[in-house]
């Protein structure tokens, strides 16, 4: 198949955040707050826990537009729809007037000086002008899907006024898309149109697997379109939203319905490593000063296979016109702009290392299976977990010397947890201490009359604190456990940043579609920066590597040259690697 590359050589109403209390070098606290323009993944939405099977919250297959002066986010299996006036803070707004609230993929249409609203199996359409309150009205629609059963629709008005829905979920059938007459309850205009076949062969990242290593065809899903200088990209998910390799690619068009070209730097949304992995099945948007956003399904999949998080990942459009994003340090701390930027030369990253992977970690008590270095692994699938949900159950971490502690986030893991959708929200209250001794302990963040389901919160000190040992304790009693997917500290070493890079290989195997990597330990370097791309100057694709030297993947195209560079960073910096191979 013919790539675009090769065409053109040819030619609750629940704030999220609230007020904390910080010691400043460990000594008496003054008052700050959660910097609202700082967030990092996994968003801090209160994920609802689901009314049926194995229990675990979910949340997955986003839609996310700018609307009268706010952004509203739907998700998979919320029960409602969350609002939001500068992308960091969310309001959640329960809904019952939307019958099919409860399906899979939903999405959205601002038109009319209204909201639209459709989700997966049933093509039932509804609309609101004013989505804050929960008012939605059945539209008489007359749309319907050409498959059964989860289809992952996707909503497109194009710049003359004309409506397009687009969808497809499967290992087999196609995307499709077909233009609709809105003035008509959407009647399809004409027979849907195949728009992106399977093509695992040729594409490793679309096999099915957790490397793209099972020998078969993912699910080929989620679609969703933009318009950029006349051009059409058609967006879709791969292999499966239960495997850190799902991600989002693109095809190109010079019409709404193709035919389309595959875009060859795919995946554009692709995030294999650090603490939580996946960027797939997601939606890009722009925010009101123009900035292109891609928000996407982020994967646990521990306790259910749709056990499920959202990521937010700043996109942009590179000088030849390719979509991409920025994914590999977005579970870092990161800045919301409130202007137009240039995210192609800045991730507006707050640089703020990571300090607590793999130090030294006591409890209070832990439950097999559930040991206390789980909570600082980097592995959202693992956790650690105390003996029980009582007060004073506890987990500290020893930095190993005095840093420089900018950020903490918490991301509470529900061991044993029995909620379920009628009581689907939780309000974890603990308190988070420092020491310079591991004895004299002072109060750092008071959570003790919490009232907000904030599971992924990032808390952003006002100002930075100088500490050896930090310490999180319960403060309520709980049915279940007390327990962390990851504590995770950020701020500054004050050491030295790692040296760079020697030895890489990159070995192309006999399936083209996959490579081996080696290289030398880094002096000093805790994880690695895999960086890759069909250019030279645009290598936009990255991978963390956690403590490791070698890398094996199949997520490459059968027929594209690749190059790649590798950096190395540890809790002090990072040092770019300076060659490209």
């Amino acid at each position: 198949m013919a790539t675009r590359r090769d065409a053109v050589n040819r030619v609750s109403t629940i704030p999220v955040r609230l007020l904390l209390f910080v010691f400043l070098f460990c000594s008496p606290y003054t008052q700050a707050q959660n910097k609202h323009s700082i967030v990092a993944n996994p968003m801090n939405l209160n994920y609802r826990f689901q009314p049926e099977g194995k229990n675990r919250r979910e949340a997955a297959d986003p839609v996310l537009e700018y609307f009268k002066g706010k952004y509203y986010l739907f998700a998979s299996k919320s029960g409602g729809y969350w609002s939001s006036p500068d992308l960091s803070e969310w309001t959640y707004i329960p809904c019952k007037t939307i019958s099919t609230i409860e399906h899979y993929a939903p999405t959205i249409l601002v038109m009319d000086d209204a909201l639209f609203f459709m989700s997966s199996t049933d093509p039932k359409i509804f609309k609101n002008t004013n989505p804050d309150t929960d008012n939605w009205e059945l539209t008489d629609s007359k749309f319907k899907f050409s498959m059964a059963g989860n289809v992952d629709p996707a909503f497109f008005k194009d710049d003359d006024g004309r409506v397009y829905i687009y969808w497809g979920c499967s290992d087999k059938d196609p995307i499709v898309g077909v233009e609709v007459d809105p003035k008509d309850g959407f009647k399809a205009i004409g027979e849907a149109e195949i728009l992106i076949d399977h093509h695992f062969s040729e594409y490793g990242w679309e096999e099915k697997g957790p490397n793209n290593n099972l020998g078969k065809d993912g699910y080929n899903e989620g679609p969703c379109i933009i318009k950029y200088k006349g051009k059409y990209y058609l967006q879709y998910a791969a292999p499966g939203t239960e495997v850190r390799v799902y991600g989002d690619g693109i095809y190109v068009s010079d019409k709404p319905l193709g035919p389309y070209m595959y875009e060859e730097s795919n995946p554009f949304s692709f995030k294999p490593g650090g603490f939580i992995g996946g960027a797939g099945h997601g939606h890009t948007f722009q925010d009101k000063y123009g900035n292109y956003w891609h928000v996407a399904s982020m994967k646990i999949s521990v306790r259910h296979l749709f056990e499920r998080r959202l990521g937010l990942f700043p996109a942009y459009m590179s000088q030849d016109n390719t979509l991409h994003s920025h994914t590999v340090f977005t579970d870092y701390p990161f800045y919301i702009p409130n202007k137009k930027v240039d995210f192609e030369n800045n991730d507006f990253s707050t640089k703020w290392n990571l300090l607590s992977y793999g130090k030294k970690v006591t409890a209070s008590s832990f439950l097999p299976d559930y040991e206390v270095e789980k909570a600082n692994d980097e592995q959202v699938e693992t956790w650690w977990s105390a003996q029980t949900g009582n007060k004073g159950e506890w987990w500290s971490v020893d930095l190993g010397k005095q840093m420089e502690v900018n950020a903490i986030q918490i991301n509470f893991a529900d061991q044993d947890f029995t909620l379920r959708a009628d009581k689907s929200y939780f309000n974890y209250q603990y308190q988070v201490e420092c020491s310079d001794n591991a004895s004299t302990w002072k109060r750092i963040i008071d959570r003790t009359e919490n009232t907000k389901d904030m599971p992924h919160e990032l808390i952003v000190l006002d100002k930075s604190i100088k500490t050896r040992y930090l310490r999180i304790t319960n403060s309520r009693n709980m049915e279940g456990e007390f327990s962390l997917y990851g504590f995770r500290v950020f701020g500054h070493g004050k050491g030295k940043a790692p040296g760079e890079v020697a030895n890489f290989q990159a070995t192309r195997k006999a399936d083209r579609r996959r490579f081996s990597f080696t290289w030398d330990k880094a002096p000093g370097a805790t994880a690695y920066i895999l960086r890759w791309g069909v250019k030279k100057d645009q290598l936009k694709n990255a991978v963390m590597i956690m403590d490791d030297n070698k890398l094996e993947a199949g997520f490459f195209n059968r027929d594209s040259a690749y190059f790649f560079s590798i950096d190395s960073f540890n809790e002090n910096g990072l040092t770019k690697g300076k060659k490209v191979y």
